[in-house]
C-alpha cells in the first residue's frame, strides 16, 4: 500500500520532471532555429543550394579547418541536449530527496495525530495534542481533535461520579435491609427470612458485578506490578469447591495492572468452572509463561451458545445455582484491560477451557 508521503514524493519529483523537459524541449528548439537563422543571416546561400560558410582561419601552423557552420550548430544543439538530459537526471534524483523530506515534514503533525489517537485510551483521555506552528488546516485539525477530546473526558468524569454515587446509594439500602431481615423478622418465618437473604446477596453480587464490569470497560487509572501466582494461589485457597477436586500447577509471572481487578478475574474463572461442573468433578488452574488457564469438567456447552459465553447476561445451565450471568464478561472486559487475550474452547465429554494470555510480564 502506497503512503500518503510517497505519493507526495511522486508528484513532486513528477511535476519536476514534467517541467524541466518542457523547458529543455522549447529551449532547445528556440536555440536551434536562431542559430540557423544567425547563420542564414550572415552567410546567406545562393539560391537553390543548400547553405555554405567559407573556411575558417587556420587554426596555428596547421591546416584543419572549423566544420561548416551549419554541422557545427548541429553539435551545439546535440551538445545541450546531452548536458541537458544529464542535469535533468541529476536533479530529479535530487528532487525525489527533497521531495521525501519535505513530505515528511508536512505530514509530521499527521504522524502525531494518529499517535496520540493510537495511544488514548479511557484510562489516558488527559493526554492532548497540543500541536503548536502556523494556524493552518492541520492545526485545525489537532486543535478539534483537542476539543472532542476535552468533551470525551468530561463525560466519561460524569460517569465515573455516577457510578460511584450510584454504588453508595445502592449499597446502603440493601445493607440496611439486610440488617431488618436478619434482626427484625421471628424465628417461626425462617424460610422466608432465608429466602429474602438470599435474594439480597444475589442482588448484593449483580451490583458488585456490574460495578466490576464498569470499572474494568473504563480503563485502569493506575497501574503497578502485580505477582499472578500469589493472585491466583490466594484465590485457590478461599475458594469454595464444593464436591470439586481443583488442582493447580503455577509459576511465577508478573502482571502490570490492578491487583484488585486481576484477583476478581481469577475469581470468576475459578468460581465459573466450579459452578458449572457435576459432583465429583475437576478443575485445572495453570499458570505458565503469562497464560493463565482454566480447565473443568461439567455439561457440554451447545454449540449454538458458545459465541455467548462472553457476552452479560448469558447464563448456561448449572446445578449448582444461577449466577449473575456476568462472570465471563467481567473476565473478557479485565483482561482487555491490562492488554491480554481471551479464549474459550470445550473439552472433549464436556466442560470448558478458557485461557487468558497476558503481555510480556514485568521484571
Amino acid at each position: 500500500m502506497t503512503t500518503v508521503r510517497v505519493r507526495l514524493t511522486l508528484i513532486y519529483s513528477g511535476l519536476f520532471l514534467l517541467t524541466s523537459v518542457v523547458l529543455l524541449v522549447i529551449v532547445n528548439t528556440l536555440l536551434r532555429q536562431a542559430l540557423h537563422a544567425r547563420i542564414e543571416r550572415f552567410f546567406p546561400s545562393p539560391a537553390g543550394e543548400a547553405p555554405a560558410a567559407p573556411a575558417a582561419p587556420l587554426l596555428g601552423s596547421g591546416v584543419e579547418r572549423l566544420p561548416p557552420l551549419s554541422e557545427l550548430a548541429r553539435d551545439v544543439i546535440h551538445y545541450q541536449w546531452d548536458v541537458s538530459a544529464l542535469a535533468i537526471g541529476a536533479l530529479t534524483l535530487v528532487s525525489v530527496v527533497v521531495g521525501w523530506l519535505i513530505a515528511g515534514r508536512i505530514l509530521r503533525p499527521v504522524h502525531r495525530i494518529t499517535a496520540t489517537a493510537q495511544r488514548l485510551s479511557l484510562s489516558t483521555l488527559h493526554e492532548r495534542i497540543a500541536l503548536t506552528g502556523p494556524r493552518d488546516e492541520l492545526k485545525d485539525l489537532a486543535d478539534t481533535f483537542d476539543a472532542m477530546l476535552d468533551r470525551l473526558e468530561r463525560s466519561v468524569e460524569g460517569q465515573r461520579r455516577f457510578i460511584a454515587n450510584a454504588s453508595h446509594e445502592l449499597r446502603t439500602p440493601l445493607a440496611v435491609q439486610r440488617t431488618a431481615i436478619e434482626v427484625g423478622l421471628p424465628e417461626d418465618v425462617g424460610e422466608i427470612r432465608d429466602t429474602l437473604l438470599l435474594h439480597n446477596h444475589r442482588i448484593e453480587g449483580l451490583i458488585d458485578a456490574l460495578l466490576v464490569l464498569s470499572q474494568a470497560e473504563h480503563g485502569l487509572e493506575r497501574r503497578s506490578p502485580v505477582p499472578l501466582d500469589e493472585v491466583v494461589r490466594l484465590v485457590l485457597a478461599e475458594a469454595d469447591r464444593g464436591e470439586v477436586t481443583v488442582a493447580a500447577r503455577i509459576e511465577p509471572f508478573t502482571v502490570h495492572g490492578d491487583p484488585v481487578l486481576l484477583s476478581r478475574l481469577v475469581t470468576n474463572l475459578v468460581d465459573n468452572a466450579v459452578r458449572y461442573n457435576h459432583p465429583g468433578g475437576a478443575v485445572e488452574v495453570t499458570l505458565a509463561g503469562g497464560v493463565l488457564t482454566v480447565r473443568n469438567t461439567g455439561p457440554e456447552v451447545p454449540a449454538e451458545r458458545f459465541g455467548e459465553l462472553f457476552a452479560p447476561f448469558r447464563r448456561l445451565h448449572t446445578t449448582r445455582g444461577q449466577g449473575a450471568g456476568l462472570g465471563l464478561s467481567i473476565v473478557a472486559s479485565i483482561a482487555t484491560a491490562h492488554g491480554a487475550a481471551v479464549r474459550a474452547r470445550p473439552n472433549p465429554g464436556g466442560g470448558l477451557e478458557v485461557a487468558v494470555t497476558f503481555p510480556a510480564g514485568v521484571t
